[in-house]
């Protein structure tokens, strides 16, 4: 805060008997302390230090006071911690903490960038490095777990593409109304990789696109990428790709089949497939008659579709009778074309099915990041923004992993906002050191320093 308001105080005669004075006078205070935690997961990835080295200077040399990596990790750490608007920059330029991040010190002359200078930073985002940019976030997700896993201990590598909807309330550059949707929006794509049968998905892209593009546009790009270096890496692991029926195309299909890839892809439903799926839908429906519930059945076919010039593949059917209270039953067929050879039902349930969650790791870039803060008039200051926000989320992902063993291995990013980054806490520096004094009694903090360690910290 400003000289004129942090003397300013406020007075409670009556709250407890005597007076009481909440004066906002720390100068060294910061409300963000544990957010050193990111500082560590930062540098364990590589991660800022990848993206800065990405994106082009076009500044003066000599008018240059604050450097690209500063501008960017300035960026990614308030976003972490809940400033995703540039126009925070404001009130973070003078907090200790986000200066020791941001610049490595705390000291008042090491003040943060402004708004304005933030905004030209954005704005300054071009094809030529916002492409390499998204190739090196998905290097260091790719990098940190071969180093945590190592190159011959994962087996098996699964790939989900999802797209989801950015609704805009501006002009922004390439938006557009979107009828599924409903509204005038951006349509990114999100990708996340998981190894062996480990439960996390980690976020490896997220593509801003135009608001009426396509589910599959940009898939085939992507995982012919991402395919490309999970192999380098893990040369002995089998991959699966997981996509829903969007991007159920000739192109894309070939694509996995040339690559030699595992697939599960969903299927709209059509004609063909509705008749051959007619007799299995009849036995659903008698099996929920009987049951007075929601009842499958599963069952398989082989199909070409006319634009598949003659090339025929396995499509699984799940025909279902849903059920619910106060309705009628409802006939809810799907279809899922892949080149595994398990049970339909097993290849639905327990390996298709498995995609949903992803759907909750988005919801976390949405609530708990707000990656769709796409205020910018350009759309490539957008991209910038989403690609430094899911930065931000690789490293509450990082966080999460070093988490492994206490209560905040499965939480939230808001939770693990509010217990692990959310302490007060005041920073005295000397010659020699930097002491950063939290809150003795932080109910969390048997879990901080777990992960503190886990992150490369040793006892003081």
């Amino acid at each position: 805060m400003r000289d004129d308001t942090t003397g300013q105080s406020v007075l409670f005669p009556e709250l407890f008997g005597k007076k009481l004075v909440a004066k906002f006078d720390q100068r060294q205070g910061s409300s963000d302390g544990g957010a050193i935690l990111l500082k560590a997961a930062d540098e364990r990835l590589g991660l800022s230090a990848a993206l800065a080295g990405s994106l082009r200077d076009r500044r003066q040399p000599g008018k240059i006071e604050h450097t690209v990596h500063e501008l960017l990790s300035q960026r990614l750490y308030a976003i972490a911690c809940g400033y995703e608007d540039c126009n925070d920059a404001a009130r973070l330029a003078s907090d200790p903490v986000h200066r020791l991040l941001a610049r490595g010190e705390a000291s008042a002359q090491a003040l943060l960038a402004s708004q304005s200078t933030l905004s030209r930073f954005e704005n300054a985002a071009d094809r030529a490095s916002l492409y390499p940019m998204s190739v090196a976030l998905a290097a260091c997700v790719i990098e940190r777990h071969r180093r945590r896993l190592g190159k011959r201990q994962v087996r098996h590598v699964r790939i989900d593409l999802d797209p989801t909807d950015d609704p805009t309330h501006g002009a922004q550059q390439l938006r557009f109304f979107n009828g599924h949707d409903d509204s005038w929006c951006y349509l990114p794509m999100a990708g996340f990789v998981t190894f062996n049968d480990e439960p996390d998905q980690y976020l490896f892209c997220y593509v801003l696109r135009p608001g009426n593009a396509p589910a599959r546009a940009g898939a085939i790009g992507i995982l012919s990428r991402i395919i490309e270096r999970v192999r380098e890496a893990f040369p002995k692991a089998r991959i699966l790709v997981r996509l829903d029926g969007g991007f159920a195309g000739p192109a894309l299909l070939n694509f996995l089949d040339d690559s030699d890839v595992d697939y599960l892809v969903g299927m709209a439903e059509n004609k063909v497939l509705a008749r051959r799926a007619r007799r299995r839908m009849g036995r659903a429906r008698r099996l929920s008659r009987r049951r007075n519930k929601t009842a499958n059945v599963f069952g398989e076919t082989r199909y070409a579709a006319r634009s598949w010039k003659k090339r025929t593949r396995r499509v699984l059917i799940k025909a279902e009778v849903v059920r619910a209270p106060g309705k009628s039953p409802t006939d809810n067929a799907r279809f899922v074309v892949t080149n595994l050879r398990q049970s339909p039902r097993y290849l639905y349930k327990r390996v298709y099915c498995g995609r949903g969650d992803i759907e909750n790791r988005i919801k976390e870039l949405h609530h708990g990041l707000q990656i769709d803060r796409t205020s910018c008039t350009s759309f490539l200051a957008n991209q910038l923004r989403v690609l430094i926000t899911a930065a931000a989320y690789l490293l509450m992902q990082e966080v999460r992993l070093a988490a492994k063993g206490t209560s905040c291995e499965r939480a939230q990013v808001s939770t693990l906002r509010d217990r692990l980054i959310k302490l007060g806490a005041w920073i005295e520096t000397s010659v020699r050191r930097i002491v950063l004094h939290l809150p003795k009694n932080t109910p969390h903090r048997c879990e901080w320093q777990r992960i503190a360690r886990s992150l490369g910290a040793v006892p003081a």
